[in-house]
């Protein structure tokens, strides 16, 4: 059995996500690099693992998938190592409510219109940020409200939606309107801050 493949980029969020889970789970992986925004484009080749040319896509024995939710899920389930996904249907239920309202409403108001309009517009639009935080705080309220009583999301269990959230929370803290926001949310900066020391986060770290 060949290691498995993922292609993408550091600088991602999502690609961060399924490294996080492979690191995880303790597998031994191939990232190739891909940049989507390099200027010479994306590679022709590229688009048989990712028809719309979007990063991450996965390999594994031949197997390709694409999206990051499929592909945390698929090395959780096909690969020994501690589980990242609850067993009990509500519990399971709650951990994909949590990734699907991060992705909706957490990415882009999170790492786009806080995160990177500061860090790498040369003149920030100031009410894109505003909005951006406003957006952020209610998906921390609704983060805050879901988090069941333990040291994760989903209680004694590190699970996807920690990593999800970690992921995200990860680019959001490099400013500092995402550091003061979470500072806000006690249970949040807390998972936020246990997370953060694992090695999983140390080692998709992008350099600068």
């Amino acid at each position: 059995m060949t290691k498995p493949i993922l292609y993408g980029a550091d600088y991602s969020v999502y690609v961060r996500i399924a490294r996080m889970a492979l690191e995880e789970k303790g597998i031994d992986y191939e990232l190739v690099p891909l940049d989507i925004f390099a200027s010479e484009g994306i590679p022709a080749w590229y688009l048989e693992h990712h028809p719309f040319g979007r990063i991450p896509a996965f390999e594994h024995d031949g197997f390709r998938l694409f999206e990051t939710s499929v592909i945390a899920r698929y090395v959780d389930e096909a690969f020994d190592g501690p589980a990242l996904q609850p067993t009990d249907p509500r519990s399971r239920a709650r951990m994909n409510q949590i990734i699907g309202m991060l992705d909706a409403y957490g990415y882009r108001s999170m790492v786009w219109d806080v995160a990177v309009e500061r860090l790498e517009k040369a003149e920030p639009d100031e009410s894109l940020i505003a909005s951006g935080l406003r957006q952020a705080e209610t998906v921390l309220k609704v983060l805050t409200s879901l988090k069941a009583q333990g040291p994760w999301l989903l209680g004694d269990q590190l699970t996807l939606a920690d990593l999800h959230a970690a992921a995200m929370i990860g680019y959001f803290v490099k400013v500092s309107e995402g550091r003061e926001l979470l500072a806000q949310f006690a249970e949040i900066q807390a998972g936020w801050n246990r997370i953060a020391v694992r090695k999983a986060i140390e080692t998709t770290q992008k350099a600068d």
